[in-house]
């Protein structure tokens, strides 16, 4: 018996054995999310289980596990979470107090996607009892600052793919934004404690963990996501970034010298072949406040070129930088348009709403997304995370899929009682990495946080107490 007989209805049977030359179909199917869950769809001789429960209550928890005398063991049950059934069936405002009963109601459940909200002051299930009592108690205290990359806020700027397709020509974009985002993150403000996730589909997204990025207030997330706010174009302006001021912010020097400059002439410029045709040389002319200037290179580019069709590109583009910073005109806004252009094709582009407010919420780490894009047909690929230090290296067309680790898991047989089944998967270095290089290291921190809290807390107490104590004597 294999799983292939499995998801097709036959569920009076046993695994027994590998699944030898066998291949699983690649098209999503919802059993396949059952046995990714955990759900027993055989009689098994034993219960595979890939969804890592304990490591997402771990990380959800921050140290609020019961097992410290300072810790809220509240917090966990406090947390909303979100499930999209089949047929897009949204539940909203669940809330577990333990791992196995996140594990029950994942079962339960079987939820095509998972999304994760803010820690409320309250159990988010029974809010509508404290609603009852005209007081309003019910209000997000905790919220990782979060941030949302989607590929498709680019399709003015990339002519390789469009809508949710995404391929290696244009995933650069992303590798950029993290590249961008995470050195801000961790240099400018601080933050240590920093989780990037491939969506699964088309963009990144961030999670930013540290305790004083959670207990921001709305007006402060909006503070920190305008100062990356740079893109400010919407879809029918011509000029997308305008860069002003005497000198430009540090953070954008450094991300033009040490990120965007490289991508947009070493890989944009050809893999997008942004001056390839008269249409794509409009839309960089079109951003060059002097029409005199654009003229100028139109003319010029309109001649019969001695080039080779492949470096077109990359002599137009040597051009327009000549003729910007020549000196040889003194338009207003010319200064800085070769920087401009630069960021209009490559600087990230952030949803600033997902950002802004606490009780915006965002898909689980881990989770499956069912839904694809013409390079992805039948593709139901694993939201994994990403190394912001190697982040050039990730590839989204190989991430795991459902049917690669349900046949990865048959092919190699029964695991040994208590071993993790993801190990027996390509599963298993994402999960492997989410834990050494972010939940440890968080969770450290977490006890620092809660051990400085039970001994201010310990000082208030005895303090209080010789307080008492001197007014009785």
């Amino acid at each position: 018996m294999v799983i292939e007989e499995a998801v097709n209805g036959r569920d009076d049977m046993l695994i027994d054995g590998q699944m030898g030359d066998q291949v699983l179909p690649s098209g999503f199917n919802p059993n396949f999310l059952k046995l990714y869950y955990g759900i027993p769809l055989l009689k098994l001789r034993f219960q595979s289980k890939l969804f890592p429960y304990g490591d997402i209550f771990r990380w959800m928890s921050y140290g609020n596990d019961g097992k410290h005398p300072a810790c809220d063991k509240s917090y966990f049950g406090r947390r909303e979470l979100s499930f999209t059934l089949e047929n897009d069936i949204y539940l909203r405002f669940l809330s577990f107090n333990s791992v196995s009963e996140l594990e029950k109601g994942i079962r339960e459940k079987c939820p095509f996607k998972i999304d994760i909200g803010p820690v409320y002051s309250v159990d988010p299930s029974k809010r509508h009892a404290y609603a009852q009592s005209g007081e309003n108690v019910f209000k997000p205290v905790e919220r990782e600052l979060i941030f949302d990359i989607d590929i498709t806020d680019y399709d003015d700027v990339r002519y390789c793919c469009s809508g949710a397709d995404v391929c290696l020509d244009c995933w650069p974009l992303m590798t950029a934004a993290i590249k961008v985002i995470n050195t801000a993150l961790r240099d400018d403000f601080g933050f240590r404690h920093i989780l990037w996730v491939y969506s699964g589909r088309r963009g990144v997204h961030c999670w930013v963990c540290d305790g004083k990025a959670r207990r921001l207030t709305n007006e402060q997330r909006a503070a920190i996501a305008d100062y990356f706010r740079v893109y400010k174009g919407s879809e029918n302006s011509k000029k997308k970034v305008s860069l002003t001021g005497h000198a430009l912010h540090p953070f954008l020097v450094r991300s033009y010298t040490e990120v965007l400059k490289d991508l947009f002439e070493q890989t944009l410029l050809s893999s997008q072949q942004i001056f390839s045709t008269e249409d794509k040389c409009e839309k960089v002319l079109e951003m060059i406040p002097d029409e005199s200037v654009a003229a100028e290179l139109r003319g010029r580019w309109q001649k019969r070129s001695s080039c080779s069709k492949d470096d077109i590109n990359a002599v137009r583009w040597e051009h327009l930088k000549h003729t910007l910073q020549s000196g040889r005109h003194k338009g207003q806004g010319l200064r800085r348009c070769v920087e401009e252009i630069v960021f209009s094709f490559s600087y990230p582009r952030l949803d600033m709403e997902v950002s802004k407010h606490m009780n915006h919420l965002l898909k689980a780490p881990f989770c499956v997304h069912p839904k694809t894009g013409k390079y992805t047909v039948h593709l139901s690929r694993v939201c994994v995370p990403i190394d912001p230090v190697h982040c050039h290296e990730f590839d989204p067309t190989t991430v795991p899929t459902l049917s690669q680790l349900l046949q990865e898991l048959n092919s190699g047989g029964m695991g040994q009682e208590g071993d993790n089944d993801w190990d027996r998967t390509s599963l298993g270095e994402s999960v492997r990495f989410f834990r050494s290089s972010f939940l440890e290291p968080l969770l450290k921190s977490c006890k620092v946080e809660l051990l400085i809290f039970e001994e201010m807390e310990s000082a208030y107490n005895s303090k209080l107490q010789q307080s008492k104590n001197s007014m009785t004597w």
